[in-house]
């Protein structure tokens, strides 16, 4: 079974692992205080407490050290945490127990991006599609990777086939919308932005892009009323800091934001 986790903050997918094999392994080990801490682990995952969860990864690592799944997860609680570094070493453990899986390519390739580590992110992100070639989740972080490097119209080629391979991913449409306003297909941009925030209201990221999109071009009712909606959903689009360099959105859109936030 795969789980995805959407790691808001710099938009991308990291994947929680539950292997087959760390099934057969709890029960080779004492199967109900295994079991229970696994259980608290992914509850404490699941209620973003990241530091009580690293805590029990850590105690199952010790238990069962051979299972990748353990490792990846662990290294998906020290991203929240922006344990970078750890996290990595993490994933490349779990790479060398478990070569031919994907989520662990995929996970190391989230938390290189988020090392700014643009094209060791994307040779992971190949990797996963070597293994799984209709994987959309390493399309989209292929794509942002791509943008990182600053080439925006191959990262558009990439959203494009996460969307094909699956028509339900709105942050792909999301980011396929911000980079066409980087290229300067802008009609196209808000056409999208728009359509995200009429069938996803609380799409908090949308809701700021069009709001910066539409100040650009005048639309400044509709531009404002999108703002009001956007910081009431999500107050870190005030710091174009935090969006250039956390979120990561195009240069761009950066600048349209910063625009209407400087009147």
């Amino acid at each position: 079974m795969r789980r995805w986790l959407i790691a808001v903050a710099i938009a991308i997918l990291i994947g929680l692992s539950s292997y087959s094999a760390l099934a057969s392994s709890v029960w080779a080990a004492p199967a109900e205080s295994v079991a229970e801490l696994r259980d608290k682990a992914f509850a404490l995952t699941q209620a973003g407490k990241f530091d009580l969860a690293e805590a029990y990864w850590s105690k199952l690592i010790e238990r069962l050290p051979s299972e990748p799944a353990l490792w990846s997860n662990r290294g998906n609680v020290r991203v929240s945490q922006h344990k970078l570094e750890a996290a990595i070493a993490d994933y490349t453990q779990a790479i060398r127990l478990a070569p031919f899986e994907p989520d662990p390519y995929l996970n190391r390739g989230a938390a290189l991006e988020g090392a700014g580590d643009w094209q060791a992110a994307i040779d992971d992100y190949n990797q996963v599609l070597a293994l799984s070639p209709d994987d959309p989740a390493a399309y989209n972080n292929r794509g942002n990777a791509k943008g990182g490097l600053g080439d925006w119209p191959a990262a558009l080629e990439d959203y494009q086939q996460a969307i094909e391979l699956m028509p339900s991913f709105s942050l792909a449409y999301g980011n396929y919308a911000l980079a066409l306003y980087q290229v300067g297909q802008t009609e196209r941009a808000v056409q999208i932005m728009r359509s995200l925030v009429r069938k996803y209201p609380g799409f908090a990221d949308m809701r700021a892009a069009l709001t910066a999109a539409l100040w650009e071009t005048g639309q400044r009712g509709e531009a404002e009323s999108n703002w009001v909606a956007a910081v009431g959903l999500d107050k870190r689009y005030r710091d174009t800091d935090w969006v250039a360099h956390i979120r990561r959105w195009p240069p761009e859109m950066v600048t349209a934001l910063n625009h209407f936030l400087h009147l």
